[in-house]
């Protein structure tokens, strides 16, 4: 693919954890990568190392739990670069706390940010997808969203809408060479995860058949190949990449 031709990718939450992983990947994979996230000078850092790396990158700042911002940030990376080929949905907020006692602000927040944006990029990306009759969507979800977890009824509920979004998206927009899919992460070693309370790492440690955390670049792997050009007859589906944590 020459340079003028290089796949536009938009990846949200790409100033750390595994939104930075992916982002990398992706540059690595020879596409012009739109870094997303609330802060610019932490997207900077990652644009800098993206290009120090022979990759290209540009940057976004933009709120993603303000659904007209947020629209209006999607349809002004199309215009500015022409095109739009791939989204990755990956920004996302925790607010836990059991269900008896969670407040009407703490569901709405997450269901908000982890759900109803990805719904508003993929709703305002579509066009261009459409124009250039090539797009790939994909959704990073959360073991979480397919198993459930005590204190995380939010979160797991914006998790699992994911997939319910995709599957939908992916029957409407097939037929326009448009794939839509679902990465869903198991324990991956971020800066969210970091500080649980080494007990809790120990539990979770036993559940996992490979006997190692995961890390951004497994899931940054799985993005990849849902985001290529091979992948189109792969859409509506999940990948649980979780080391075998939660398989039946």
């Amino acid at each position: 693919m020459t340079e003028n031709a290089k796949r536009v990718a938009v990846v949200t939450g790409a100033s750390r954890g595994i939104g930075r992983s992916i982002a990398q990947r992706l540059a690595k994979d020879g596409r012009h990568v739109v870094l997303v996230a609330r802060t610019e000078s932490a997207l900077n850092d990652v644009k800098h190392g993206i290009e120090a790396n022979g990759g290209s990158a540009s940057v976004l700042a933009a709120d993603i739990a303000d659904p007209k911002a947020f629209a209006s940030a999607i349809e002004k990376i199309a215009e500015t670069h022409g095109r739009l080929d791939i989204l990755v949905n990956n920004a996302g907020i925790t607010k836990d706390g059991l269900a008896l006692r969670m407040s009407d602000e703490d569901w709405n927040a997450v269901i908000g940010t982890n759900l109803t944006s990805a719904f508003v990029a993929i709703r305002a990306a579509a066009r261009a997808m459409m124009k250039g009759k090539f797009g790939r969507i994909v959704n990073i979800s959360s073991t979480s969203g397919v198993v459930g977890n005590a204190g995380q009824a939010n979160y797991a509920a914006a998790k699992s809408g994911l997939m319910g979004l995709s599957k939908s998206i992916a029957r409407e927009l097939g037929g326009k060479n448009i794939t839509c899919n679902v990465v869903a992460p198991g324990y991956i070693e971020t800066d969210m995860t970091q500080n649980l309370p080494q007990q809790v790492k120990d539990h979770v440690m036993g559940m996992i058949a490979v006997k190692r955390f995961g890390t951004g670049e497994d899931i940054a792997a799985a993005v990849s190949y849902a985001t290529s050009d091979e992948a189109g007859f792969f859409t509506g589906q999940t990948i649980v990449v979780d080391g075998g944590m939660t398989m039946a």
